[in-house]
């Protein structure tokens, strides 16, 4: 399964906002939507991201308040990024290693949607289970007389 399908499935409603917007409005917008996540846009390119670990983090080292605080002084800069043509298992697997939990997903300069280690999980485990139930008819169907000749 490539990452286009999981963007295909989850359909292409996309979360921005500039680096000099407020964190306090950010984390509005990502409480209303029941997201995790913002790409951080300017001038129509990708430049950070801000998930709920950036704001935390900010939070414990500002004791607990936001204001005055802008996007860009707290969003990852250097997030992961997928292409569209990617494979689900391999993203996975460096998602596991840089601990990310949001991936933008970029057709060249172009975003085409956030890919959730959620959405990723999702699609392993309906790949995996069709897998499963497509083996499960095979062994039950097998024919009689070449179990009997095996």
């Amino acid at each position: 399964m490539l990452v286009s399908e999981i963007l295909r499935i989850k359909g292409n409603t996309l979360f921005t906002t500039g680096p000099g917007g407020a964190v306090l409005d950010a984390v509005g917008v990502m409480a209303q939507h029941d997201i995790g996540s913002l790409v951080i846009m300017e001038n129509g390119m990708l430049v950070g991201m801000l998930t709920f670990r950036e704001v935390l983090e900010a939070m414990a080292q500002r004791g607990g308040k936001l204001e005055g605080l802008a996007i860009g002084e707290i969003a990852d800069r250097n997030p992961l990024t997928a292409t569209p043509s990617l494979d689900v298992m391999e993203l996975r697997r460096v998602m596991l290693e840089r601990h990310a939990r949001y991936v933008p997903v970029m057709d060249g300069a172009t975003l085409q949607g956030v890919v959730s280690f959620h959405d990723v999980a999702k699609a392993v485990y309906e790949e995996q289970s069709f897998e499963n139930r497509m083996l499960k008819s095979y062994i039950k169907n097998w024919p009689d007389d070449e179990m009997q000749s095996a």
